[in-house]
């Protein structure tokens, strides 16, 4: 079976996975921006209690946060380093995540419609088919479930801060961790989600001040953004 997956960019992510939960490491931005994220998930699809995957959960921060307001929540990744990390950090925060390893297609192929919400957050960017993970969270999710995702759009401002500023001025980032072409504009993740079944309901924007340094949600879409959807009933 293909798997869906850029070996590049799994040994990347695999590489630092020792330092997933260091707020001071390469995975700064994540820390500080998942507050923001989980509110603003939270606060749509009001999570305790809820069923919930996490696709491509990495290290566990988004997970452990969603587990930690009261949902039960399944997480898979493709980085048997980063799930590792993962399952090691629950025996130092309590929280109870099932950690899988699996592709967001073979997972959908053998659990169809069991969650009641999917969150795919700085993933697409990654994978060399978007399009097909976002099908594999439509076939996943019940009707009338969400699905949320994030990532970067694709234009010149989104090249100087997400790639240039991020990764070679301010080092918020590792050089290397993102590839331009591989960015996404809003109307082409809406077309993904039209395509398979998925109804776009909002979409917001994350933008970062360099000054403050500091993360905000807002209406500027240009560089980072969200996406919330629902599956057709």
């Amino acid at each position: 079976m293909n798997t869906n997956a850029d070996p590049a960019e799994l040994q990347k992510f695999s590489d630092l996975a020792h330092r997933w939960w260091d707020p001071t490491s390469e995975f700064k931005p994540l820390h500080e921006i998942n507050p923001l994220r989980l509110r603003w998930i939270d606060g749509h699809a009001d999570l305790a209690g809820k069923r919930v995957l996490d696709i491509g959960c990495g290290g566990g921060i988004l997970s452990e946060s969603m587990a930690a307001l009261g949902a039960q929540v399944t997480g898979i990744d493709l980085s048997d380093k980063a799930l590792g990390v993962a399952r090691l950090h629950l025996f130092e925060s309590g929280n109870k995540v099932d950690y899988q390893h699996c592709s967001a297609e073979e997972f959908a192929s053998r659990h169809p419609g069991e969650f009641d919400v999917v969150t795919c957050m700085e993933m697409l960017e990654h994978v060399p088919d978007p399009a097909s993970t976002v099908a594999a969270c439509a076939g996943l999710v019940r009707p009338g479930g969400q699905v949320f995702f994030s990532t970067l759009n694709r234009n010149f401002k989104s090249y100087l801060l997400a790639v240039v500023g991020a990764e070679y001025i301010l080092n918020l980032l590792p050089r290397g961790t993102h590839e331009y072409a591989k960015f996404i504009k809003p109307s082409e993740l809406a077309r993904y989600c039209r395509n398979a079944g998925l109804e776009s309901a909002e979409l917001l924007g994350m933008s970062y001040n360099p000054l403050t340094q500091t993360y905000s949600l807002g209406q500027d879409t240009s560089v980072n953004y969200m996406l919330q959807t629902r599956r057709e009933a």
